[in-house]
């Protein structure tokens, strides 16, 4: 009967601090925030541009300012990762599907033969869904140059397949503009993330949603 008592009380004490442990651990997480880096000089940020979506509008910087976003590069003939990538994309896509104010951003290395049709018929083909996502195309020394600013590489090859090579990576883009990052366990900057990595997409979800908690830690912060 006293062993049974003791029981019940510990049990009780337990529950009783159940939620200073809780808080303990959760301020101790808040305490210890960690941002995401910031990738470039400082300054550095994706430039103005301006581009063709599937739908035959125009996409610029504007339409993704005030947004989180991902981007990556891709042909609607390539026979290799493509396809791979537009999965994972739609993966991260359907992770943060209630989130607001996440956009992607897929731009053609083969804009000669992605005419804005192309690119319609390929996000069909892949299911995409074209509520938050452009595939776009261009000017190609644009959609190169500007590839750069992504710090991925593109460029025309005849022999890769398809003809082109292109960086399998997907980038982070904040609301500012600027390149994103998570940390590795040595402290070292990602840069980006491999969009053929089931690892590395499911790292971008978690740190999208990391840079989602940055900005709401900014907005609850007093003036």
């Amino acid at each position: 009967m006293v062993y049974s008592s003791i029981k019940k009380w510990a049990g009780l004490i337990a529950i009783l601090a159940l939620p200073g442990v809780i808080y303990f651990y959760v301020t101790k997480a808040e305490n210890h925030f960690m941002p995401l880096a910031i990738i470039g000089i400082e300054g550095h940020q994706i430039p103005n541009f301006s581009f063709i979506n599937q739908y035959n509008d125009t996409i610029s910087n504007i339409d993704y300012r005030g947004s989180i976003y991902v981007a990556n590069f891709f042909f609607t003939t390539c026979p290799t990762i493509c396809p791979i990538m537009t999965n994972k994309m739609k993966y991260v896509q359907d992770k943060l599907s209630v989130y607001p104010n996440i956009k992607f951003l897929s731009h053609t290395v083969n804009p000669e033969n992605d005419s804005p049709e192309k690119l319609f018929e390929y996000a069909n083909d892949m299911q995409a869904d074209l509520t938050n996502w452009n595939f776009v195309t261009g000017n190609k020394d644009e959609i190169y140059n500007i590839a750069a600013s992504y710090f991925v590489n593109v460029s025309e090859d005849a022999l890769a397949p398809g003809g082109f090579l292109h960086s399998e990576y997907f980038v982070l883009i904040d609301k500012e503009g600027k390149v994103r990052s998570g940390i590795d366990i040595n402290g070292n900057p990602y840069g980006a993330y491999d969009g053929t990595n089931d690892t590395d997409i499911k790292t971008l979800v978690k740190d999208i949603r990391v840079l989602m908690a940055e900005y709401k830690r900014k907005e609850n912060q007093p003036e």
